[in-house]
C-alpha cells in the first residue's frame, strides 16, 4: 500500500489537486471512489450520490473535483467485484494522508483474511503495541478508503461490531457478504 498525499496538501483542503470521482449504486447503497493522479484518495459508502459528493467537497474544498466514470471505471469495477466476493484482496494505488501508526494499523487490517474478524486488541498486538487498542479504533475511524483498507473486519473484544464510519448496518452486511463468500470458496476448494 503506497500512501502519498502530503499533510500540507491535505490540510489545505486539496489545494492544487485535481480529484476525479465516480459514484455508483452498490449492494450497500452507493459507492464513491475518488482519485488524484497518484491514486485513490477516498472510497466511501452512503445512502445517496449527493450525500457522498457533499462529503467529498467538505473534505477537499480547495481541490478541483471532476466527476469522471471513464477514468475510474476499472477501480470502481474492482471494488464492486470485491463486494460481490469475486476478487482477491484489493491492491489499488492509494494517495491518502496517514501517520506512521495509521499506516501500520491499515497494513494489519489488509492482512485480515476475507470473512474473518480481529478485535481492536488483536490488531494492536499484531503491530507490536498491545496497549493501543483505542488508538487502533481511532485509526479505523480515520480510514478514508473503505473496502480497500477493510476496517469493517475489526470488532470489539466481546465480538460486538463496535462502530463503523459508514454505519453499523453496512458493517454487518459487509461481514455477512464476506462470510458467505468465504464459505462458498471453502466449499468449492473442498469439492475440487
Amino acid at each position: 500500500m503506497a500512501l502519498g498525499m502530503t499533510s500540507g496538501t491535505y490540510r489545505r483542503g486539496g489545494s492544487g489537486a485535481t480529484i476525479a470521482y465516480s459514484v455508483v449504486p452498490c449492494p450497500l447503497g452507493y459507492l464513491l471512489v475518488a482519485a488524484t493522479e497518484r491514486g485513490i484518495c477516498a472510497v466511501r459508502l452512503g445512502d445517496s450520490e449527493s450525500e457522498l459528493e457533499d462529503g467529498l467537497r467538505r473534505e477537499f474544498p480547495a481541490a478541483r473535483l471532476e466527476r469522471d466514470q471513464a477514468t475510474l471505471g476499472c477501480w470502481v469495477q474492482e471494488l464492486l467485484d470485491s463486494l460481490e466476493g469475486n476478487r482477491p484482496p484489493l491492491d489499488l494505488p492509494l494517495d491518502v494522508r496517514a501517520t506512521a501508526f495509521q499506516r501500520r494499523v491499515w497494513e494489519a487490517l489488509r492482512a485480515i483474511p476475507r470473512g474473518f474478524t480481529r478485535s481492536y486488541r488483536e490488531v494492536a498486538e499484531a503491530i507490536g503495541q498491545p496497549r493501543a487498542a483505542r488508538a487502533v479504533a481511532r485509526a479505523c475511524a480515520a480510514n478514508p478508503v473503505a473496502l480497500v483498507v477493510p476496517c469493517h473486519r475489526v470488532v470489539r473484544e466481546d465480538g460486538g461490531l463496535g462502530g463503523y464510519r459508514w454505519g453499523i448496518e453496512r458493517k454487518r452486511a459487509l461481514l455477512e457478504l464476506e462470510r458467505r463468500g468465504s464459505a462458498c470458496e471453502s466449499t468449492a476448494r473442498f469439492l475440487a
